[in-house]
């Protein structure tokens, strides 16, 4: 109903198999360069952008794509969650093919495709097919407005959305969203006058430079809050501190080396711009670690380093302080990732209001907040009690608290062997695509219970993917649970899923 499909009776021969990372279907040339997709765009033509991964120096092709097609990831990769936030087809994780950036060649079998061959990718069904299939247009009609409408009035769930741009949430409003539920500010960084500045932020040396990089920061993620509040007025909108490793904003070491030999082979290796690179490429090395997912990220990189926090959460209040003056009702809460005990929650929560605080102070004016974090790692569901005395709410990340129950790499995990598990019947489905009830589900029911214990008022919702798949959203529903939050273009599904819920034919 929302994306274009690609029609049923299409022979088109299919060239790969992956995952359906974000639904839809686009038709296009293919291309291997972010940058060769912005140029022919611009010369109005319509590209499929083909990597072995995305990474944030692409975002500017990922805009400008009709489609994605990466060889590794999962379906939380880069590619992946870009991709569902602007609503456009991706497949990833397509390991049975050769993405080759020098040849600018697929290859699959005996079959290669070429810079400049069309290809149609499938991503709701997780296939890449050889030529141009003819599409269907979505259409959204207004008898399902109306059952939409139905649906809400049964709905005990509220249906928030994720949303990292003022557009995004313009749209998930337009979808019905009651708010949103997840603000990823690293995307905000992403954006190619950005990176830069977050790149010279993570190699300063010093205070004065590194406060340089977050006062330019802060400027640009004012203006992101400000957007994405204005746009959601009278409606709460939970924003995320940083949680991504930092090395996540840093050049590829292969791109940093072939940078260094191409100056070297100019001339060049003792310039200035040499030497630039070299300290870039010891900042990447140094950044590196063996288990990122469970390393230096979330509250941790706040903890220490605070002055990045506190940017975000000074850009958060002027925002809010502009909005006030205009007159525009809003609802901000500040969410903190990956916390697992009482005293970093504490710190947070301390920092946050004494931030808040110094604002009204100088303003002369009062303005209401929230703080509060994301339950996704197993001890946070153990001492819930504990965080809930410093956590005004709970917001269940259930993307990396299954990764952290059942001890799974998502991208390794749906790349080598998931697949498997599900055809041979270890696994009834996959756990990050349908909520895991006997596991991830009793550690959020024990969060549940030991938070409304210390707070009987705890708001807490869901703001992973499987806030918009609906037998997890009947799960939430009868966890009791205030809200789900999913992509923007899953939330009709969802309301129609939290109204089914409610009424017992979904469970």
């Amino acid at each position: 109903l929302l994306h274009r499909q690609v029609d049923p009776s299409a022979d088109n021969e299919v060239l790969a198999k992956g995952l359906p990372a974000s639904p839809g279907a686009g038709v296009g040339v293919v291309c291997f360069d972010a940058d060769d997709a912005v140029e022919m765009t611009k010369d109005g033509q319509k590209v499929v952008l083909a990597r072995p991964e995305t990474n944030p120096d692409d975002i500017h092709g990922l805009f400008a794509a009709e489609a994605i097609v990466t060889s590794r990831g999962g379906m939380t990769s880069h590619a992946a969650v870009v991709a569902r936030g602007l609503g456009k087809p991706c497949v990833s994780g397509c390991e049975d093919i050769t993405i080759d950036l020098n040849s600018e060649t697929i290859t699959s079998g005996d079959k290669v495709i070429k810079k400049g061959d069309i290809v149609t990718v499938d991503g709701s069904s997780g296939r890449v097919l050889i030529g141009g299939a003819p599409l269907i247009e979505a259409s959204f009609s207004e008898d399902f407005e109306k059952v939409l409408s139905w649906s809400d009035e049964y709905a005990r769930l509220e249906v928030w959305a994720n949303a990292d741009t003022g557009e995004d949430a313009k749209r998930a409003r337009s979808f019905g969203a009651k708010g949103i539920g997840l603000c990823r500010t690293e995307h905000m960084f992403m954006a190619a006058d950005r990176l830069p500045v977050m790149q010279r932020l993570v190699v300063a040396d010093g205070h004065e430079e590194r406060a340089k990089a977050l006062e330019e920061l802060k400027v640009m993620q004012k203006q992101d809050f400000y957007s994405i509040l204005k746009e959601m007025h009278g409606l709460p909108v939970i924003i995320r501190l940083l949680d991504p490793p930092l090395h996540e904003f840093m050049p590829k070491e292969r791109d940093l080396e072939e940078e260094l030999k191409a100056l070297e082979a100019a001339g060049k290796g003792s310039s200035a711009e040499a030497d630039r690179v070299r300290k870039v490429m010891a900042k990447v090395e140094s950044l590196k670690e063996a288990n990122p997912m469970l390393g230096f990220r979330g509250c941790r990189l706040g903890i220490v380093y605070p002055e990045i926090p506190a940017m975000q959460a000074s850009a958060i209040f002027e925002a809010v302080l502009d909005l006030v003056d205009e007159g525009v009702d809003i609802y901000p809460e500040i969410m903190v990732p990956l916390v697992g005990l009482e005293t970093e929650m504490e710190f947070f929560r301390e920092q946050i209001d004494n931030i808040a605080k110094e604002y009204m102070e100088k303003s002369g004016k009062t303005f209401s907040y929230k703080v509060g974090t994301m339950i996704e790692i197993p001890r946070a569901a153990f001492v819930a009690d504990d965080i809930a005395r410093h956590a005004e709410f709970f917001s269940f990340g259930t993307n990396d608290l299954t990764q952290t129950a059942f001890g799974f790499s998502r991208d390794d995990a749906e790349g080598k062997f998931l697949g498997h598990y599900e055809d041979k019947g270890v696994l009834p489905v996959n756990p990050f695509h349908e909520l895991d009830r006997e596991g991830v589900g009793v550690l959020m029911d024990i969060a549940v219970e030991k938070g409304r214990k210390v707070d009987p008022e705890l708001s807490i919702g869901i703001c992973g993917e499987h806030g918009g798949n609906p037998a997890s959203i009947a799960f939430c529903h009868k966890a009791g649970l205030d809200y789900v939050s999913c992509s923007p273009f899953r939330v009709p599904v969802a309301r129609i899923s939290a109204a089914h819920a409610a009424m017992g034919t979904l469970s």
